[in-house]
């Protein structure tokens, strides 16, 4: 009897942590006090791809300064992100003509968050934090990590990947109600 009772009492106190840790695991995602302190490296051929990187996300990304595009990316420039063609045109066209995000000026500092960065090789992998609508929970919000990595050749990107998915298309307007019919004349 006295097994039964501490089994049923570690089930109910794993349980309650269980819950409890479901509940209260996430911790928000965030961004270092000083983005661009992220972007040097002692390795002189890992500070070219990071400095490039830095250009890519505070005068691309974060500014929109997409006519500065070919300063950063190779022409045949790769895109593993579904919604935006391959090709320095092709991620020009993307942000200026389907994302339609307008340049901003001044563009001297990032001012986006990053959580890290990290350059191996020819590769820079840049994190920074996401901020949603929590599905589960309405009104609440969740955090989560976006990855963005690029592969470099003679300091420009040549490569892109990111957790990109499709894009839903545009959700349909409603039909038009029918119109009544016309009441009968009055005779």
């Amino acid at each position: 009897m006295k097994k039964l009772k501490l089994a049923a009492a570690l089930s109910s106190a794993l349980l309650g942590l269980a819950l409890a840790s479901h509940s209260f695991a996430q911790e928000p995602v965030v961004g270092v006090a000083d983005p661009e302190s992220l972007f040097k490296d002692a390795n002189p051929a890992l500070n070219v791809n990071k400095q490039a990187t830095l250009h890519i996300m505070r005068e691309l990304l974060q500014c929109n300064h997409w006519s500065d595009a070919g300063n950063w990316l190779t022409d045949k420039y790769i895109q593993h992100n579904p919604n935006a063609a391959s090709g320095l045109q092709g991620v020009i066209t993307y942000f200026t003509m389907v994302v339609k995000r307008p340049a901003q000026n001044p563009c001297d500092k990032l001012t986006n968050p990053v959580v890290a960065v990290i350059a191996q090789g020819d590769m820079v992998l840049v994190m920074t934090p996401r901020v949603f609508d929590d599905p589960t929970k309405p009104g609440q919000k969740y955090y989560t990590t976006w990855f963005d990595t690029w592969r470099f050749v003679n300091g420009k990107a040549d490569e892109h990947w990111d957790g990109a998915t499709k894009a839903a298309p545009p959700a349909a307007a409603p039909a038009a109600a029918p119109a009544a019919a016309p009441a009968p004349a009055k005779k």
